[in-house]
């Protein structure tokens, strides 16, 4: 699942936020500024991050499974959208300098003008973060029974965090049912092909 022109920016990809032990309330804007600063941490240790070691996660509540290259940290916490304070469930693993994630917010009906404005809201947040306009495509996420679920890529690379620090942010971000996910992966240099492509090629939806 190769992205256009995925080569001359891919020297990160994707996305999200970092774990803490108590769960707070944000703004997207607010938590992804949080998650990129910490990732700038991460970024120092590079040298200490664990090696691929992919293991697949399921979450049966959130209705998702996915590979992920370590073991996860877990957090929760509710972010306002659209009017709305929706609980956003995020798993997130580092290898090789890079942090893997996925989140789940849940929606409190199953509303297609609700899923959209959330669609939206992270995909702004995304791009705002590291201060670029991103590159979009649609693309479709397999469903457990069979059929696809709506999705767009975005890849953006800019500068993040108090020290202006180059970041790309590769992302899918589908919808469906009560549910919007955001699959990501942030970094300063990309992982390689192979292993993005195990990582969102795995993202699976019930």
């Amino acid at each position: 699942m190769h992205f256009p022109h995925l080569a001359q920016f891919a020297r990160s990809r994707v996305l999200s936020p970092s774990a803490s032990a108590t769960p707070t309330r944000a703004t997207p804007a607010r938590l992804w500024c949080a998650a990129l600063r910490s990732l700038l941490c991460v970024s120092l240790v590079a040298a200490c991050s664990p090696a691929y070691n992919w293991r697949t996660v399921t979450d049966a509540a959130e209705g998702y499974t996915i590979d992920l290259p370590a073991k996860p940290t877990i957090d929760e916490r509710s972010v306002d959208i659209a009017g709305n304070a929706l609980p956003m469930h995020v798993r997130a693993a580092r290898a090789e300098g890079a942090v893997f994630s996925i989140a789940s917010i849940d929606l409190p009906r199953d509303d297609a003008q609700l899923r959209e404005s959330v669609v939206d809201a992270l995909r702004r947040a995304l791009a705002r973060n590291v201060q670029a306009t991103p590159i979009e495509r649609s693309i479709t996420v397999p469903l457990a029974q069979g059929a696809a679920a709506p999705a767009v890529e975005v890849l953006a690379t800019g500068k993040a965090g108090d020290a202006h620090e180059q970041r790309t942010i590769h992302a899918w971000i589908a919808a469906s049912g009560r549910h919007v996910y955001q699959a990501a992966i942030i970094a300063a240099h990309a992982p390689p092909q192979e292993q993005s492509e195990q990582f969102f090629g795995s993202l699976k939806l019930q």
